[in-house]
């Protein structure tokens, strides 16, 4: 009889060593991440003979096929990283690879309270005090686009906590995807957090490959929809919206946070740099900027030079630049951000 209880384990580390290779990401740095997930690759092929068996109970039959899922997706993503012919096309496979992983996540997300390995992942730490167990079967995974076109534009993508009441508002964090991204990945950036400490989280998608950074207005009106619509369905608290998001997320989170119509008053940027945008609302806005002194693509430079103009039109600055981080994403950093957000989210 085939025992699915190894399958777990395995997955878990290989997941968990993708997360710390793009937490370490940089172009020159591709071939050597690439070697380190290679290692991955045996205790994989370990799984296939467990998952390919047909053995398994009846009652199993359906965590087989999500473990197989999961597995396939996990190995392809080792498979893609670091392919291509020039500099360009060895970045894009990253991010397809970071896209399976993506999907890996969401695949097994649903098994979490048959396997203590998988909750433990989608947890901040060995265990969390007062999280609520995830209910298998009640929805808090949703995605405004449906299932038919996982990944067409411009919807959003939303995590509600299994300990929602709609008698007891919750903040609601809204974290904006970088260039070519989508909100339905980047959504899992920020889950972990979101489980633990109990908020709404959303993820939007922009209309376009990237946000509208050159035209604010068009993915803001959008934006706004999204934010009303999820306040219409679940009681949020008003003045506990934070606005978050990633290199061209961070931008156009920067650009539209300025805005009279944004709904967030406090904006978390990271690696990006400050677009054309009016400061005259400044005084009336708090801002963290989390920045990597290595970043390739945006200096630090500007981030320190942008702070200052900020916070010279009257915002409440902090910036916090991450030594070793170059431009990627710092999961480290979500604990800083929704610390200084709001305390009472602090674990």
């Amino acid at each position: 009889m085939t025992d699915l209880s190894e399958v777990p384990s395995t997955l878990v580390k290989a997941m968990t060593s993708m997360e710390k290779t793009m937490r370490r990401l940089h172009p020159l740095a591709i071939p050597a991440l690439k070697e380190q997930l290679l290692a991955h690759e045996e205790p994989l092929k370990t799984l296939q003979h467990v998952l390919m068996a047909h053995d398994s109970p009846a009652s199993d039959e359906h965590t087989r096929q999500v473990f197989t899922h999961a597995y396939t997706l996990i190995r392809d993503s080792i498979k893609l990283f670091g392919t291509g012919d020039d500099a360009t096309q060895t970045f894009m496979s990253v991010l397809r690879a970071m896209r399976k992983h993506c999907q890996a996540q969401e695949a097994l997300f649903d098994l979490c309270n048959g396997f203590p390995q998988i909750n433990r992942y989608f947890l901040e730490g060995e265990s969390v005090p007062g999280a609520v167990p995830h209910q298998p079967g009640k929805t808090q995974l949703l995605h405004s686009i449906g299932d038919q076109d996982p990944y067409a534009r411009g919807g959003y993508s939303l995590f509600v906590p299994d300990s929602y009441s709609p008698d007891h508002p919750l903040p609601l964090v809204v974290a904006l995807h970088g260039g070519y991204g989508h909100g339905r990945d980047f959504l899992w950036t920020w889950l972990r957090e979101a489980r633990s400490r109990g908020f709404i989280l959303m993820a939007p998608s922009s209309i376009g490959r990237t946000w509208s950074i050159a035209d604010i207005p068009m993915d803001a009106q959008q934006l706004i929809r999204h934010v009303e619509e999820v306040c219409s369905r679940f009681t949020i608290e008003a003045n506990r919206i934070l606005l978050t998001g990633m290199s061209d997320g961070g931008t156009f989170a920067l650009g539209f946070g300025f805005q009279k119509d944004c709904p967030a008053k406090a904006i978390a940027p990271v690696s990006c740099v400050l677009p054309m945008v009016d400061l005259e609302l400044a005084g009336d806005r708090r801002v963290y900027w989390v920045h990597g002194a290595q970043d390739w693509m945006f200096a630090v430079g500007w981030a320190v030079k942008a702070c200052k103009e900020i916070s010279s039109a009257g915002a409440d600055v902090r910036l916090k630049v991450v030594p070793d981080l170059s431009h990627a994403y710092p999961r480290e950093e979500n604990d800083a951000i929704l610390r200084w957000f709001d305390p009472a989210l602090a674990l």
